[in-house]
């Protein structure tokens, strides 16, 4: 067996590699175990000791977690032992999300080209159907120019366009064929009477909390004897008094006017926008429910103000430029990031996302994330159909599982969108590989707590929590979520692909699966947020297909095995 055995069977501890040949289709079946092995690895603690601060989280998920004691991919590990000498071609990830900073300083080297675009000529040079798109393609904005602003939830558009023929009938009232979706909209308007019921109480907390934080920065403001207040004066505050004390206490909490300016920009964008019936905001001059008509969008990728930072992270996370001296780190190198803007402020379209993948592969990119989901898609075959047609062109679609704590083998046809199918166990193709998130803490807290689960319906887990990446303009962030967790394996797929492009977007797919390692611990199960239960321990290994984490050491080893015996094959 090659000396640079596999992690997790050449070191003393209990991150385990399966058999390889454990949830391959398309990989060599042949298991990579360790053989000569006498004795089993020691398991590692159930948890380790904090051996971080928050400011040395920039890289966590790159880091090896033998060494580090956080779950990291083992990322540096990789590029220093494996991929040091390795030659590599450029591989082109599409990032079918919201808008990307394409001028950042840590993106700006790494942004796809369309060559056969002549900018600013108004003319498609390369007939590819979109006219100048140097840079990418904007599906929410119209020809004109204009961009797409906040967009309703899909169930609120379900709601919307089926309540006055369908509010007061019964499923013996509907023609056969339309059955499936009034039991949609039946499903849609139980969902949104509950977000609607759910936002009143949201906007009472906030009003309660906004007034607290006015009162405890008056007194704050009175004893400083300033109009503006700063962490650090209050801070240095001596409060005598014990109603300025707990004032002091709020503020330095996150209880004031600025940190809470989030949550009433959420409150607000929900009334005003995704759970509003009266509210339209498809400016695209299209029909949304036409997938042949498509010649809407733009060419402005660029988001238009600084809190559309989604795209630009996600970018970022997956090939940032590493060790640059600013920033964060990227996963792979050898990246042209594609911008694909098709997520709005609210549920995506079926059509935009349809034709944003379409976009991508048409254009050469060999990986698609896509950080961003719902529950509810009345064009899923539309979807379905050009994530069929990314695997007829040997693509990866690398998705996020979603955030709302959620079983999603539990949902059948509830379960979140887009998917390879909704049948559990069936998939409609063998190129979409779903990530749940996981957090920099090794022990019984190591999967976030938002991160949807599934044995059947989620491949495999990545880091998620407090990662730090690009934002618009020129500045970085820690962000968290699934969305985060799903660029980490993007960024694994493209390094993958850049170094051995003989191995297809399947075989890439089981690779990342089957290298992962298997934390032998028992770990908090996600919860929905209305569950009223005690916390409950279940194995890791319990809330994935794969039951594992993803590791970049041991999936270049993998990667590497594979494509020697495939060149051996094709010689004999």
């Amino acid at each position: 067996m090659n000396k640079t055995r596999l992690l997790g069977l050449t070191l003393a501890a209990g991150l385990t590699l399966a058999s390889c040949g454990s949830t391959q289709k398309a990989v060599n079946k042949e298991p990579v175990t360790a053989q000569a092995q006498t004795k089993a690895p020691e398991a590692l603690p159930q948890k380790f000791a904090s051996l971080y601060k928050e400011e040395d989280l920039k890289n966590w998920q790159h880091t090896n977690p033998f060494d580090s004691h956080m779950p990291g991919m083992s990322t540096e590990k990789a590029y220093k032992e494996l991929l040091k000498d390795k030659p590599a071609q450029t591989v082109i990830v599409a990032v079918v999300d919201a808008g990307i900073d394409i001028n950042h300083p840590d993106l700006k080297d790494i942004i796809w080209t369309n060559k056969g675009e002549i900018p600013g000529n108004g003319i498609d040079d390369d007939n590819n159907g979109y006219v100048d798109d140097v840079h990418g393609w904007n599906f929410l904005g119209a020809k004109d120019g204009k961009m797409a602003g906040p967009e309703q939830l899909e169930m609120t558009r379900i709601v919307a366009k089926y309540r006055k023929q369908w509010k007061d009938k019964s499923i013996a009232d509907i023609a056969p064929e339309d059955r499936e979706m009034f039991e949609m909209y039946q499903r849609a308007e139980k969902d949104l009477n509950k977000k609607l019921e759910h936002l009143k109480g949201l906007k009472n907390r906030y009003e309660k909390l906004a007034a607290m934080a006015e009162n405890a920065e008056k007194l704050l403001k009175k004893a400083l004897k300033t109009d503006k207040l700063t962490k650090e004066a209050v801070k240095n505050l001596k409060a005598d008094d014990s109603m300025l004390n707990q004032a002091k206490q709020m503020y330095l909490a996150g209880l004031n006017t600025e940190a809470l300016k989030g949550f009433k920009d959420y409150v607000e964008g929900q009334e005003k926008y995704n759970l509003n019936i009266d509210f339209n905001g498809r400016i695209q001059g299209d029909d949304p429910d036409n997938i042949n008509d498509r010649n809407y969008g733009n060419n402005n990728v660029i988001p238009p103000k600084a809190d559309e930072l989604h795209g630009t992270h996600v970018a970022g996370i997956i090939a940032q430029v590493r060790h640059n001296g600013i920033g964060g780190d990227g996963v792979a190198d050898h990246v042209l990031i594609m911008p694909v803007r098709a997520v709005p402020d609210g549920d995506e379209y079926d059509k935009d996302i349809a034709l944003a993948f379409r976009y991508a592969v048409d254009n050469g990119a060999k990986v698609i994330n896509t950080s961003f989901g719902k529950y509810y898609s009345p064009h899923k075959d539309w979807v379905w159909d050009a994530i069929k047609y990314a695997a007829d062109h040997d693509v990866l679609i690398v998705n996020a599982a979603g955030n709302d704590g959620k079983d999603m083998d539990q949902y059948g046809a509830k379960i979140s969108y887009p998917n390879d199918g909704d049948v559990k166990g069936k998939e409609i193709s063998d190129n979409f590989l779903n990530v749940g998130a996981i957090g920099p803490n090794y022990g019984a807290n190591m999967v976030a707590s938002f991160s949807n689960y599934g044995k059947e319906t989620v491949d495999i887990f990545s880091p998620g929590q407090k990662i730090y990446a690009t934002v618009p303009f020129s500045e970085y962030k820690f962000l968290q979520g699934t969305s985060m967790a799903s660029p980490d394996v993007a960024g694994v797929a493209a390094l993958i692909r850049s170094r051995f492009p003989e191995l297809t977007a399947s075989e890439v797919k089981h690779i990342i699966m089957d290298s992962g390692l298997s934390p032998q611990i028992k770990v908090i199960k996600p919860e929905e947020d209305d569950y009223k239960g005690d916390p409950k321990l279940v194995n890791f290994d319990s809330l994935s297909k794969s039951g594992k984490m993803v590791n970049v050491y041991n999936a270049i080893l993998l990667a590497d095995q594979l494509s020697k015996k495939k060149k051996n094959t094709d010689k004999k």
